[in-house]
């Protein structure tokens, strides 16, 4: 399926969610802000919140500094 990924296109390898499409990215979810079409989804939802082709996903990482 394809989505839009962080503003550039990307092909998943089968990911149907977003807490799947984080673990074909190998990205640990706690670390990390994710937006699907505008919308911020919670951490909870991420094993419910399927993906759709075409879909725009934005993954924000978290980082510390001072």
């Amino acid at each position: 399926m394809k989505i839009r990924l962080n503003g550039k296109e990307y092909d998943t390898k089968g990911a149907k969610t977003v807490k799947e499409l984080l673990e074909e990215l190998d990205i640990h979810p706690q670390r990390v802000a994710v937006e699907v079409n505008l919308k911020i989804i919670k951490k909870s939802d991420y094993e419910c919140t399927f993906l759709n082709e075409g879909d725009s996903v934005e993954v924000v990482s978290f980082v510390g500094g001072g």
